[in-house]
């Protein structure tokens, strides 16, 4: 399948998302088998397509949550979730809150951006001494960026979701390092707010620079991990949706830097 055939693909997906979108509906539009198309779109995305579509739809409930006043019911209802505990757990597993507490979320958001913009010594305190299960590297950015602070992460799936194993902040570009990584295989995400975002902005962040890996990080036991050369680009139609809330990982990483007296 030629990357605009997969476009074409991705297109019919967002269009066609509150409709039942069949594995082989998606395979007949593509004019593959479902076998093949499963496993091209798994190439190219690094997800399957009803995981790929589930997650789109998830998306699309951050959207009416901060931008309408639909009930909780009312949104899983209108992303096809007939159980809304159903919906409320997948929510909280894939964004990493429950719903209610990500509507009520963009206060604490603006409040945890004025505070880390105006910290400045928070970046160098992240680079500890190195040792085993250490994965290092360096952003960059595709395009000129603005500034502001960049979130990276090693996710168990090539999408951003859920709270990362292991992630962490820096200030714009730059190196960064994360330590004590237990042995396995992930893949890195990353994304970069400006500091002239808002609240809604961070929290449904469709504009941000971002990257992820198209290859694995593997660590293991004893083995160096190759230096990682993170380029953050503009978003593209395959990039998964960022369903983890990024102001939740900013709190997360502030209330660490307070336990190490990193923060006044």
């Amino acid at each position: 399948m030629k990357f605009a055939e997969m476009e074409a693909v991705i297109s019919y997906i967002q269009e066609h998302l509150y409709d039942p979108l069949s594995l082989g509906q998606l395979a007949a539009y593509a004019a593959y088998s479902p076998y093949h198309f499963t496993r091209i779109f798994k190439a190219y995305t690094g997800l399957t397509p009803q995981y790929y579509i589930s997650s789109l739809r998830l998306q699309r409930a951050k959207d009416l949550l901060l931008q309408t006043n639909l009930s909780v019911r009312d949104i899983s209802l209108e992303i096809g979730q007939q159980s809304l505990g159903t919906f409320t757990t997948r929510f909280t597993q894939r964004v990493g809150m429950t719903p209610s507490e990500f509507r009520n979320s963009p206060l604490k958001a603006d409040n945890n951006m004025a505070l880390l913009k105006k910290s400045t010594h928070w970046a160098s305190a992240l680079l500890p001494r190195a040792g085993e299960g250490v994965v290092k590297g360096t952003v960059t950015t595709a395009v000129p960026s603005s500034g502001g602070v960049t979130l990276i992460g090693l996710f168990d799936k090539p999408i951003p979701e859920g709270i990362p194993r292991w992630g962490t902040l820096i200030a714009g570009t730059g190196d960064f390092q994360l330590n004590s990584v237990q042995p396995g295989t992930y893949y890195l995400m990353a994304t970069c707010i400006s500091w002239e975002m808002r609240a809604v902005d961070a929290l449904l962040p469709y504009a941000t620079l971002r990257t992820r890996s198209r290859k694995p990080v593997i660590v293991r036991p004893a083995e160096p991990v190759p230096h990682q050369q993170v380029v953050l680009y503009p978003p593209q139609i395959d990039d998964p949706p960022i369903l983890i809330s990024l102001p939740l990982l900013m709190e997360r990483f502030i209330n660490r830097m307070r336990q190490n007296n990193h923060f006044l």
